[in-house]
């Protein structure tokens, strides 16, 4: 799968196109899940878990209260009203949210419904059992587990493991190494790959800026490769084919296999390689072309390096056609129209469109289109977990 290497002057790029079926063969083969690392619980949200958490006990350990007020037992309540208050002589005990239940009590009422007076207490409503109280182990149980392996640690994860009193969690967090070729300071392209690595859940170091020259391109890749720095390595612009496009130049002497040019629409001059046996991509500089490689070639690669389980597609008809040229898998933004997907953009995007855009497929290069109301998979532009 390695390619020849580039004559002096060469540009690169210039040969057949590669599936994109294949460049995601060569970024993948015998890639595996980077290792676990247990991070604190406020670095945590968004990462991928490593594990589930089995519970060793219930929770909450006793019942307890839900609200603030007054604690009884349901059945003292029955008929009681504003106009037929029920009279107690002894004063119920306060509870506030999270108190254990006074025993013997299986319910509480507000404060404004309880009037003291004359050394009385009369309650002016009556209670189910079970009201305004969570009975012991009715949020998890014990053998039973938290999280799932594979998917995005979101708030309500995190709110469960604080319950469980744990301080960290174990995550699988790919670190991701970003050059951006052609710039004095990083453009807008390169930004988008790292707030995009960050949404899929992976950690960057921040981004080097280097000049579209050979000799800069080759030593910010050394040095971002060189102990053990990333996980895997994106490199933003000088992928095209004119004289001063470098980055592909810069990369193959380095990799034992790469291919430039992929037979994807947008996103052609995108290139892939494998360097020291870590996975790298380098993306054009143009947004709409670069977040089209990104979805296709990008996210995969994260979802395997962070050990991540397999994305539910959003099956939907289409509301009107799709053509394809066929010979070049083709990107398609699909915005969600009642209860079909409706093609917004297909083989080259503009910023309007990637906003209004909810979802995207991929047409492989196999493929004419589809006919309206053909059921289609796509998947979320992005998604939260």
């Amino acid at each position: 799968m390695t390619q020849a290497p580039l004559p002096d002057g060469a540009v690169a790029g210039a040969g057949p196109l590669t599936s994109l079926e294949t460049a995601l063969a060569l970024l993948l083969e015998e890639l595996e899940p980077v290792g676990v690392l247990y991070l604190a619980l406020e670095r945590s949200l968004g990462a991928v878990a490593a594990e589930a958490l089995p519970l060793a006990q219930d929770l909450p350990l006793a019942d307890e209260a839900t609200m603030d007020g007054f604690a009884f037992a349901a059945a003292d309540l029955v008929g009681a009203s504003s106009y037929s208050p029920v009279a107690f002589f002894a004063e119920p005990r306060r509870v506030e949210i999270g108190w254990p239940m006074p025993e013997g009590c299986d319910c509480v009422l507000d404060a404004s419904l309880v009037d003291f007076h004359g050394g009385v207490v009369e309650a002016m409503a009556e209670a189910f059992p079970g009201e305004g109280m969570r009975r012991a182990g009715e949020d998890l149980r014990i053998g039973g587990t938290t999280t799932t392996p594979g998917r995005r640690l979101s708030p309500i994860d995190l709110l469960i493991a604080r319950r469980l009193g744990l301080e960290s969690l174990a995550v699988r967090r790919p670190r991701v190494g970003i050059i951006d070729v052609g710039n004095d300071r990083h453009g807008p392209t390169a930004a988008f790959v790292a707030d995009f690595s960050a949404s899929e859940g992976a950690a960057t170091g921040g981004i080097v800026t280097v000049q579209r020259d050979e000799g800069s391109i080759s030593a910010a890749i050394d040095e971002a490769l060189g102990d053990d720095g990333c996980d895997l390595l994106v490199l933003v612009g000088g992928t095209g084919r004119g004289a001063e496009d470098r980055t592909v130049a810069a990369f193959a002497p380095r990799a034992e296999a790469w291919r430039h040019g992929i037979a994807l629409r947008p996103g052609t001059s995108a290139a892939v390689a494998r360097i020291g046996g870590r996975p790298v991509i380098a993306l054009p500089g143009t947004p709409g072309e670069a977040i089209a490689a990104a979805l296709t070639l990008l996210r995969p690669l994260l979802d395997r390096l962070a050990g991540r389980a397999p994305r539910t597609a959003l099956t939907l008809p289409l509301a009107a056609k799709i053509a394809s040229s066929g010979g070049l898998a083709e990107l398609v933004l699909l915005q969600r129209s009642g209860a079909a997907l409706r093609p917004i953009a297909t083989g080259g995007f503009s910023l309007e469109s990637l906003g209004r855009a909810d979802a995207f497929l991929v047409v492989p290069g196999s493929s004419e289109g589809y006919a309206a109301g053909t059921a289609v998979d796509a998947f979320p532009l992005f998604e939260a977990r």
